[in-house]
């Protein structure tokens, strides 16, 4: 074998040096995970928040719904369970004071007795006036 000798300081022309790549993509990852996360907690927080308001008992409407169901034959159970559900409503304005004021007044007549009469004319229109004026 010949003794060639080898040179192996050929400069080099075409090759670029290694440069340091900067690579960002976990991050991007993490950070998109990170907000679909918090995105996924906002939507359940607030379907959880719009079912619990959806199930919740509103005794305003339960109290208007038992003021227009009530049976007006019954003249005593009647005034008693005005005064006691009308009250609800009374603070909303001072129409509602002075109304329940009034209609309460002429309720006085129907309670307390052994044996009361049916409602006279102007009581029904009182209690009419005053269940028309309910806003729930």
């Amino acid at each position: 074998m010949p003794d060639v000798k080898q040179q192996f300081d050929i400069p080099l022309h075409d090759i670029k040096p290694i440069v340091d790549v900067h690579e960002y993509s976990l991050y991007y990852f993490i950070g998109a995970v990170g907000g679909a996360i918090l995105l996924a907690c906002a939507i359940i927080y607030l379907l959880y928040i719009w079912y619990k308001k959806r199930k919740a008992f509103n005794l305003r409407k339960h109290h208007a719904q038992l003021l227009n169901s009530l049976d007006l034959s019954d003249t005593k159970n009647s005034a008693y369970a005005i005064s006691s559900y009308g009250f609800t409503f009374k603070d909303d304005s001072t129409r509602h004071v002075e109304m329940f004021h009034n209609l309460n007044q002429r309720l006085e007549a129907y309670k307390y007795k052994k044996s009361v009469d049916n409602f006279d004319e102007e009581t029904l229109g009182y209690i009419e006036l005053y269940k028309g004026m309910l806003d729930v």
